[in-house]
């Protein structure tokens, strides 16, 4: 008999599950890649929406190059000012390009709230698959602006509003998706890596706007909408919601039911078990996240319904039941601290490095993709180091103390030239993005299968909608507070981000003492 080519060896190596989550990975990967890809154009559009105005007599020396340019295949529209495009070329530029930013991460923020529990109660590849279709609507519409001559400022407030509504129903999917395959024993890490699609999409975002922005910035916005909306048709095709839905399915055990998520199964117990009597199920990391006074059952407000093989299922949970989670009010106000700068940086970094390093739009945006590079290695990091250490509050809390000096550093050494703006660009990237890639994964997938759900999974996107909402609303206000605070100085700016750095550290106290103290018992029990 022949032996098996080396390619067929290494297939057969894994078993069918393994290979079903080594797909989802993937494609919830690159699902919310594109995402983050139809964001990034905006940032990098900017510094194409308002120039820096032509004096009389730059205008005679450049009058070569405004020949040259008009011969070209795109010419210049005959209503594009030397300042922009009309309403940006205006003084208060940096204010309208701020309402721009305003409009869609609020709208953002108030939607996420209301998709986590509409996405609890319907069909996630349905929901995805129609919010991305929606995404990329509207991501066209901001670039069909420049090919229909429109310089209405409303319009694109409006694209930006409705981008912000039909983008919630990403986050809150995937994450449910990814949690549904994937079990603690080592989501930091996995979680780490997966979570790297923000800053692919983010790069990917900004090489395919620079490509366009200055010859046809509408092209910017056009190709990453047609993008989004390819992958939600692929979304339709292929997402696998739940291992269960390959009949993977767990036996019933004669005092319980099971139920799979991802590698771990989760006990349903009787309504009336003592979390007392349950303790020594907990994983050490959650179980130190537990209120003192809460040694009884947390009523999360959720109802038993009876399946169609005669088992039963948790009903969705409701808001205040998934508020009353240890640690979920904790860490969404720490998020909405750290989510502020990530987005600061992520809508403004571009106009920042062409105003310090006086770079093209397209330069600027290509460099400003460094900082993604370096939110990838932070994400990674900060899993690792809290599968390790089993404490995903203090991981968060040392990588937010040294997140503001790095900020400082990075006002301070970004004017002294290209070579020390890359490496600050890369360090703070990896020490901002840190903490955010690990609350905004897994802790919210952690708190969303908390051991206090007595095996509720739906509860995960209504956690990680909460949990992202209230970050989405530091998103929001970030981008808001830069373009009013950076008329005064770029300094004041960084100054504002490390105070918000600051504040998302205070948020966590409670937590990394509660964890310091739980680790001291134990190595005391342990003793004993």
């Amino acid at each position: 008999m022949a032996q098996l080519p080396p390619g067929v060896r290494f297939i057969v190596l894994f078993t069918r599950d393994q290979w079903c989550r080594a797909f989802i990975f993937v494609l919830t990967f690159l699902l919310y890649a594109s995402f983050h890809l139809s964001r990034k154009p905006i940032s990098i559009v900017k510094g194409e929406l308002h120039k820096h105005c032509a004096s009389p007599s730059e205008v005679e020396l450049n009058s070569y190059k405004e020949y040259a340019i008009q011969i070209q295949p795109v010419k210049k529209l005959s209503n594009e000012s030397q300042c922009g495009w009309e309403p940006f070329d205006k003084n208060n530029y940096k204010q309208l390009l701020g309402a721009l930013d305003y409009s869609f991460l609020c709208a953002y923020a108030v939607g996420m709230y209301l998709s986590g529990i509409i996405g609890e109660r319907l069909p996630i590849r349905y929901y995805l698959t129609a919010g991305m279709l929606a995404s990329g609507l509207f991501t066209a519409m901001f670039g069909l602006g420049y090919f229909y001559n429109i310089h209405n400022l409303w319009f694109y407030m409006i694209a930006q509003i409705a981008n912000g509504l039909v983008q919630t129903t990403g986050w809150p999917s995937v994450v449910t998706c990814i949690g549904n395959w994937f079990g603690k024993g080592r989501r930091g890490l996995i979680m780490g890596i997966w979570n790297s699609h923000t800053s692919v999409g983010n790069i990917l975002g900004s090489l395919i706007a620079g490509y366009w922005v200055s010859t046809c910035w509408g092209l910017s916005f056009v190709v990453p909408g047609v993008v989004i909306a390819c992958l939600g048709i692929v979304c339709f095709l292929f997402l696998i919601e739940h291992p269960k839905d390959l009949s993977y399915s767990c036996k019933p055990s004669s005092s319980s039911k099971s139920y799979m998520n991802g590698t771990n199964k989760f006990r349903v117990h009787k309504p009336t078990l003592n979390l007392k009597e349950t303790n020594n199920l907990q994983d050490p990391a959650m179980q130190c996240l537990l209120p003192d006074r809460e040694n009884f059952t947390v009523p999360l407000n959720h109802n038993m319904a009876v399946n169609g093989e005669g088992g039963t299922r948790m009903s969705a949970i409701s808001f205040i039941g998934a508020l009353r989670i240890p640690g979920v009010i904790e860490f969404s106000l720490c998020l909405l601290f750290a989510k502020l700068v990530s987005y600061t940086f992520l809508f403004w970094l571009p106009l920042y490095i062409t105003n310090v390093e006086h770079l093209d739009a397209k330069r600027a945006g290509d460099l400003s993709t460094l900082f993604d590079v370096g939110g990838i290695f932070g994400g990674i990091l900060a899993g690792m180091i809290s599968d390790r250490l089993e404490k995903r509050a203090s991981t968060c809390g040392m990588m937010l103390l040294l997140a503001a000096p790095a900020l400082y550093m990075f006002s301070a050494i970004s004017k002294m030239g290209l070579e020390a703006t890359i490496v600050m660009l890369l360090i703070s990237g990896a020490l901002v993005n840190g903490p955010y890639a690990l609350i905004t994964t897994a802790v919210s997938a952690d708190l969303g299968t908390h051991k206090s759900l007595k095996g509720n999974a739906r509860a995960l996107s209504t956690v990680t909608a909460i949990i992202d909402g209230t970050g989405s609303v530091g998103a929001a206000l970030g981008p808001l507070l830069a373009g009013l605070i950076s008329p005064s100085g770029w300094n004041n700016v960084f100054y504002m981000l490390m105070v918000a750095d600051a504040c998302a550290l205070l948020f966590l106290l409670r937590l990394i003492r509660k964890e310091l103290q739980c680790k001291m018992d134990q190595t005391l029990f342990k003793e004993h």
